[in-house]
């Protein structure tokens, strides 16, 4: 699992240290991810929580996400999914987390963004549907 000369951890080692990190929570809480389902070996499938910052629409909201991390994973970044009701799917060239991916990024990395994008003068004031509503 060479490129270069330089080692490269396992997808499966990664993942389980993303769980592990996960599952100890994300500095202030206002982030957090696990597996979807604890049985599946793989660890494709993942979910993930993001609380609406402060003074802006978002504000004390709580948005639900699917990850799915694929077979390339952390080569490749891994497919987003809103699941409470705004955009639905995180276009992937308009976050520029997931447009400049590289495998050093995370799950975490990826819901600090995007919480951040939320946070911007553009998407501070978008209208949201109703409180609750999914897709």
């Amino acid at each position: 699992m060479a490129k270069g000369g330089v080692y490269q951890l396992p997808r499966n080692f990664r993942l389980l240290e993303e769980l592990e990190k996960g599952e100890k929570g994300i500095g202030d809480g206002s982030c957090s991810y696990g597996l979807e389902d604890g049985d599946d070996i793989m660890m494709s499938k993942w979910n993930g929580t993001i609380i609406g910052p402060g003074h802006t629409v978002h504000e004390n909201r709580i948005y639900s996400l699917h990850i799915t991390c694929g077979e390339n994973y952390p080569d490749t970044p891994p497919a987003v999914q809103f699941i409470s009701r705004t955009t639905g799917v995180v276009d992937p060239f308009k976050l520029p987390v997931l447009a400049n991916w590289h495998r050093n990024l995370s799950i975490e990395n990826v819901l600090v963004e995007i919480r951040k994008e939320m946070a911007s003068f553009n998407n501070r004031k978008l209208p949201q549907p109703p409180e609750g509503s999914t897709f």
